[in-house]
């Protein structure tokens, strides 16, 4: 899967690595104090952060919650991501794509396999207990955002319906058309991705291939589907300025939330995203036809401080068969 991530340097975006992996910065405010959550494996004798390596079928996002999970028993939604890591390891180059965490109100256990202590404690006596000194750059990263008031914050996900039945195939009403099987499947991949944030509100076009693209996500979580009419290719074509003004009612309300619409809706999305992102970030906005394949997301934070503009940009694309 073809993914993009605002925080990662031009080597990273570029780069053919031969071992992948990913985890997570856990984070927590003790008495208004920032802390982070430190894990000792026994094997390596090092103290580092949650990770592991991408299991066959798996995104990075899926990875670091799933090995988040493993190793300290909590269950995280990932954050802000932050700049991955690289380095050379037996098999070839390695990456590591790291995001901030939230902790959860559940306690960090070791799992008594591959971590035998964790610890939490100030990004200050953090810095000197690391073992690779590479871990660094995802903490300073953590440590600025929070300063700045950019780390605690919001996802807001765009999804591009998954692939549905051709045109040239479709004699009845268009706003009926269906998935095709690879959309169907695309469907069942973008639950899963979205699982990595867990967005608990979630609305959509009302045309049956978004609403089919969504309704994965939506039944496995036991959420409700809000329909917006103004998101259709129909009426954002006839009056744009009303699908506009439906995304920004969203992005207003400051809420962990996703959106499915249209390609042909996609840059009025993206218009109304660049007037809360600074230059450099709109940057990372697709400029192009088709904007974002079908069944991709595009995944943006937002401070929950209602302070700020949007602060990150991440693009997944989805699996083809």
């Amino acid at each position: 899967m073809h993914m993009l991530r605002s925080c990662d340097p031009i080597e990273v975006h570029e780069g053919t690595f031969a071992v992948n992996a990913a985890g997570a910065i856990i984070w927590r405010i003790t008495a208004g104090e920032l802390e982070v959550l430190m894990i000792h494996r026994d094997r390596y004798d090092d103290w580092s952060w949650p990770k592991g390596k991408i299991d066959a079928g798996e995104t990075m996002p899926e990875c670091a919650v799933r090995e988040v999970f493993e190793e300290v028993g909590l269950d995280i939604e990932l954050g802000i991501p932050l700049p991955a890591m690289t380095y050379m390891v037996g098999a070839g180059p390695k990456v590591v794509y790291y995001w901030a965490a939230k902790a959860p109100t559940t306690k960090a256990v070791p799992d008594g396999k591959e971590t035998d202590a964790v610890r939490w404690c100030t990004p200050g006596m953090a810095s000197k207990w690391l073992t690779n000194p590479g871990d660094l750059a995802p903490l300073e990263a953590l440590v600025t955002a929070h300063r700045s008031g950019k780390l605690d914050t919001v996802p807001f996900i765009v999804a591009r319906h998954a692939k549905a039945k051709p045109r040239s195939n479709w004699t009845r009403e268009e706003g009926r058309r269906p998935l095709a099987a690879t959309g169907q499947r695309q469907a069942l991949a973008m639950a899963r991705l979205l699982a990595a944030w867990r967005p608990t509100r979630v609305a959509s076009s009302p045309w049956t291939r978004c609403v089919q693209s969504i309704t994965p996500y939506v039944k496995a979580q036991n959420f409700t589907l809000k329909f917006i009419g103004a998101i259709t290719e129909h009426e954002a074509t006839r009056h744009p300025r009303k699908a506009r003004k439906a995304i920004a009612k969203l992005l207003a309300k400051r809420r962990s939330q996703a959106v499915c619409t249209h390609r042909p809706v996609l840059p009025l999305v993206f218009a109304e995203l660049t007037e809360h992102m600074s230059g450099p970030l709109a940057g990372f906005l697709p400029a192009t036809d088709p904007y974002l394949r079908p069944g991709a997301l595009l995944v943006a934070q937002q401070p929950v401080s209602g302070k700020g503009k949007l602060v990150s940009v991440e693009i997944y694309d989805a699996f083809e068969d």
